[in-house]
């Protein structure tokens, strides 16, 4: 009998497969008494699994910033950091000398710890299952467990599970798993934003009903609508089937009566080039640079920083290369810069703020690596963002010294050209401003993450206000369309890299509101190109008016939940 099971979609796909449950290794068994627990013996037990875990971390990571993105590598920086944690160690320690075997000591410290993250909020509750991670690392290595094998799936297997650590989802094979489905999780808990990197429908916080599917049994998996069909009809299972087997275009698309639209992929990291050219991206409008500063005891110099933009610009040889200028503070930490403790990071010092004051010789190193790229053989192409603009005088210094490098390189007889200059419309300012701004640029790229934070004042990462930091708000949209309306009889273009754009449901809307291009994770360009070539432009505009015109996020989603099913 068909069943429905309703959860949170994490990614805007559907999969359909059959039903593998999965879940770490068994309990231990009971601990000795304490008089039969030699105390050093275990404590030195203790730090050989500490070195084994970090061993196993390191390789883990080298391979998951290989295969998923440097970005989602990080988090097992965080694993090791809670290997190296002394109120961890020291928890350990202590019940080893009251008694317990290392393992068992193990368990009960960390056991401590995830409670006490589970009771915060937002991405600090998340924290729980990193907790889990190194735990269950830890607890593997002491027993002599043997670990799972994810990797190895049956084709076509829907993984089923409690919940799903990093190390879990790391693992998980696009080529063989059609999806996974979890008891709890949210939208940026490490395993959705692995799926979306991976390109895997997934649905999480499906709750504890979602235990009453047996293994076996087949299931559509929608990431979009957040639903798990058990035993579906095959009308349900052809939908996504023909859904997950999207068309995939490598040549530009336009809307239905005409209207040209560049589809560009979001790329943090240089493994992200392939999958963003494999899944028809034309460009890449979001070129994260954080990645070259990260994991390093100092920057990268002017010439590695040149062959990377190169060699972006050679993976998309028909395409525009938007490269964003280095975005750290707030949750972008880097260990060799002096970054300031903030009571709140994100209202402080990131993105161009420290890049014209504290960082000012990275900034430096960065736009003549750039300056040289857009005068190589293909570098015509090339874009260079700020991010976290919030005045013009930001723009107008930034501009300065870029033309102050380029003069700086002419002198020393190097190659170079000034390349395309905009901003990422970020911050409520940046909105506000944007008419004054089109002087000062040749584009304006829209990142609704964290547009969506600044103007509803709702940090995207807590979960007690996720409803307020959300993009279907009314405020947003209209925060959206002041800046298109700033560029009307200007040469300026506008874009969108935040999670927004890719969206394909919203395809039509955000074109009614004036945007010339989108560009998003490569999982979802080719449902984004498809959805472009279904628009009429003048049908657009008339849905954008709608949703403009609706007072409450509700009656935004109630314009375009009927739009679809006119």
């Amino acid at each position: 009998m068909t069943r429905r099971f309703d959860g949170i979609g994490v990614t805007p796909l559907s999969g359909v497969g059959t039903v593998v449950w999965y879940a770490p290794d068994a309990e231990l068994d009971d601990p000795p008494a304490p008089e039969e627990v030699d105390a050093d013996a275990e404590t030195a037990r203790f730090e050989e699994a500490r070195t084994s875990a970090r061993e196993e971390l390191k390789r883990e990571r080298e391979r998951t910033a290989e295969r998923v993105g440097e970005d989602e590598a990080a988090v097992f920086d965080a694993h090791v950091q809670f290997l190296e944690d002394p109120q961890i160690t020291e928890g350990v320690e202590e019940e080893i000398s009251n008694g317990l075997p290392a393992e068992h000591a193990v368990e009960r410290t960390f056991d401590r710890f995830v409670e006490q993250f589970e009771g915060m909020e937002g991405r600090m509750a998340e924290r729980a299952d990193d907790l889990r991670d190194v735990r269950d690392r830890l607890v593997r290595v002491l027993s002599g467990g043997e670990r799972v094998n994810l990797a190895e799936l049956p084709e076509g297997s829907v993984v089923f599970a409690e919940r799903l650590t990093p190390s879990d989802t790391a693992q998980l094979d696009p080529e063989r798993v059609a999806g996974f489905v979890t008891v709890t999780g949210g939208r940026t808990s490490h395993a959705a934003i692995f799926a979306r990197s991976l390109a895997l429908p997934a649905v999480v916080g499906v709750g504890e009903e979602l235990n009453d599917v047996a293994e076996g049994e087949s299931v559509v998996v929608d990431g979009t609508d957040g639903v798990v069909v058990v035993d579906p009809d095959e009308e349900t299972r052809e939908a996504a089937a023909e859904e997950a087997d999207v068309e995939i275009r490598d040549d530009p698309v336009s809307t239905a009566d005409g209207v040209p639209v560049e589809v560009a992929g979001n790329v943090g990291t240089e493994a992200d080039l392939a999958p963003a050219a494999d899944r028809g991206a034309d460009g890449i409008g979001l070129f994260r640079t954080e990645f070259l500063f990260l994991d390093r005891e100092s920057p990268p110099d002017e010439d590695e920083q040149y062959e990377t933009y190169v060699e972006a610009l050679e993976a998309f040889p028909e395409g525009r290369v938007v490269v964003r200028t280095l975005d750290v503070g707030g949750d972008k930490p880097i260990d060799y810069l002096d970054l300031p403790e903030e009571e709140n990071p994100f209202l402080g010092e990131r993105g161009i703020r420290r890049s014209l004051g504290p960082d000012a010789d990275l900034f430096e190193t960065q736009l003549r690596a750039l300056l040289r790229a857009a005068g190589s053989e293909r570098g015509g192409d090339l874009a260079v963002m700020l991010p976290l603009v919030s005045t013009v005088e930001e723009v107008t210094a930034a501009r300065e010294r870029l033309e102050l490098f380029a003069d700086d390189l002419e002198r020393e007889g190097v190659e170079y050209a000034v390349p395309e200059f905009g901003v990422m419309v970020e911050t409520p300012s940046a909105a506000f401003m944007a008419d004054a701004l089109t002087d000062e640029v040749d584009f304006f790229s829209i990142g609704t993450n964290d547009l969506a934070q600044y103007v509803m004042a709702a940090e995207r990462g807590n979960e007690r206000v996720a409803e307020l930091g959300d993009y279907h708000q009314p405020a947003v949209l209209r925060a959206i369309r002041a800046t298109v309306e700033a560029t009307e009889g200007t040469d300026v273009w506008v874009g969108m890299c935040g999670e927004m754009a890719g969206d394909p449901d919203l395809t039509e809307l955000l074109l009614g509101l004036g945007l010339d291009e989108l560009s998003m994770s490569a999982v979802t360009v080719p449902q984004v190109k498809r959805a472009v070539t279904e628009t009429n432009t003048e049908d657009a505009r008339a849905l954008a008016e709608r949703a403009l015109s609706a007072r409450t996020k509700n009656e935004v989603r109630r314009v375009l939940t009927e739009n679809t099913e006119s």
